[in-house]
């Protein structure tokens, strides 16, 4: 007996896997993250792998390297892929047939008959059999909560991509507008010093240099709001990648198109709306939570038919050698699974409520981003026309002046108009662009003109540096 107990003991343990304990520590982890860096070598390795072409590091990080980086340190990605890994895991579990069950009943009586062996030794195996297709159901909801699992991976990659965007263009048009507002502020610091001289020689009143000296201090103030909104979009960028601010310091951004933004023709309005049913990763999400939810549903209906049960056995009664031959099943007396059908059956409807609901959305939004942008382009349009006009304007001022017919302030003033204009301009080409990602956002993919890199990755691509820092 001792042989046999040792090979159950053995049957039991084997193939059994021993997860090795990992607490967590925060301090280690901070300080992991506040050693990132854009000049890893992992990343480089990543970034040569998605943007082949380029040299590493490159001279000017854009929207599609910068992209990579967040896809290499953003920590919402390993939280979407522990997510697809446990749903993963969840297959695994729905396909495994369930495990039959050894009883062992040994009786000692205690008024044997004189030569007969008072011991009564049994052995029961019950072996569970489902029916009615449960556990292809169960595989079924599993397979498509894996799918969800994947759409969500691609869903936080592209939210990181969208919001790297953001941040970069929030910093690049900011700097730009540092630029203009400096560039104003020289010219009123220019003004003013004229109109001072005009006063000293009583051409001007002082209501005049005061009203210079108040726009001279507007534009200085503007340069200001221009430089932390500089700062701020930064650090915003730094966050969106999943870096430190002090990672980004120092390196050269870029938007290669941001004077020449996609045409009104860059997306046809039915292509926009039909690429954004068809492709967007929130709704395949839902379209695979809805099939898991139907599955579910069915698993529930099958659980009306119950399992059977075999349960065939061996007893050594007192010397004799019997066999037992055992059938069970449940009976459906008091209940035949109405509760969990109900429950599956609206879980079901709750599905399909959420992906009509979003639907409904991304057509409401397509259409929007579409007027949206039609809008900026138009209002680009208006102020690249004034722009031009008061170009036209200066150079009859320069030629002027050049004459003798006009004065330098005059000249002056109208290179002021120049650049509050050059601002104007600046804000309208900042809103096409916005206009365009929230285009991209709607069909939840680059569009006509715009930096596409690789999706992002399935395994983390730090996983070996990752489980070197991990606590």
């Amino acid at each position: 007996m001792r042989g046999g107990w040792l090979a159950l003991a053995v049957l039991a343990s084997s193939g059994c896997a021993h997860p090795e304990p990992r607490p967590l520590d925060p301090a280690a982890s901070e300080a992991e993250f506040r050693a990132r860096s854009l000049s890893e070598p992992g990343l480089r390795t990543f970034v040569e792998a998605g943007l082949p072409a380029r040299p590493f590091p490159p001279k000017e990080w854009d929207l599609a390297a910068l992209t990579l980086a967040a896809f290499y340190f953003h920590p919402e990605l390993e939280v979407a892929r522990s997510r697809l890994k446990v749903a993963e895991a969840g297959a695994v579990t729905a396909g495994a047939r369930p495990n039959p069950t050894l009883s062992f009943g040994p009786e000692y009586t205690l008024n044997a008959a004189a030569g007969v062996s008072p011991w009564i030794l049994g052995l029961t195996l019950d072996v569970p059999l489902e029916i009615a297709g449960k556990r292809g159901y169960r595989i079924e909801g599993a397979e498509k909560r894996v799918e969800a699992a994947r759409m969500e991976l691609a869903e936080t990659g592209w939210a990181i991509r969208s919001r790297v965007r953001a941040a970069l263009a929030a910093h690049v048009f900011a700097q730009r507008e540092v630029e203009l507002v400096g560039a104003e502020r020289g010219l009123r610091g220019e003004a003013v010093a004229l109109l001072e001289r005009l006063r000293a020689a009583g051409e001007v009143s002082r209501p005049d240099v005061e009203e210079g000296r108040l726009e001279f201090n507007t534009a200085a103030m503007a340069m200001r709001a221009a430089e932390g909104r500089s700062l701020e979009s930064l650090a915003s960028l730094a966050a969106s990648i999943g870096i430190p601010m002090k990672a980004i310091e120092g390196i050269t951004l870029s938007w290669p198109n941001l004077e020449t933004p996609p045409g009104l023709e860059a997306i046809p309005p039915a292509d926009l709306q039909k690429t954004a049913l068809l492709g967007r990763a929130d709704l395949r999400r839902l379209l695979a939570e809805y099939a898991a939810a139907e599955a579910g549903l069915q698993l529930e209906v099958a659980k009306r038919y119950p399992d059977v049960h075999l349960g065939p056995g061996f007893l050594w009664d007192q010397g004799d050698n019997k066999i037992a031959l055992g059938l069970s099943f449940e009976l459906p007396l008091f209940n035949r699974n109405e509760g969990p059908i109900a429950e599956a059956e609206a879980r079901r409807q709750e599905t399909a409520a959420r992906f009509l609901a979003l639907q409904a959305e991304v057509i409401g939004a397509t259409d929007l981003v579409q007027a949206r942008f039609r809008s900026a382009h138009l209002e680009l349009t208006e102020a690249e026309g004034l722009l031009a006009a008061i170009d036209r304007r200066e150079r009859v001022a320069q030629q002027a002046v050049k004459l003798g017919q006009e004065d330098r302030l005059a000249l002056v003033s109208v290179q002021v108009r120049k650049a509050v204009a050059g601002r104007s301009r600046l804000e309208a080409l900042r809103k096409v662009h916005e206009a365009f990602g929230a285009l991209e956002d709607a069909a939840q993919m680059p569009l006509s003109g715009s930096a596409t890199v690789p999706p992002a990755p399935r395994e983390n691509p730090r996983g070996a540096n990752r489980k070197e820092n991990s606590p």
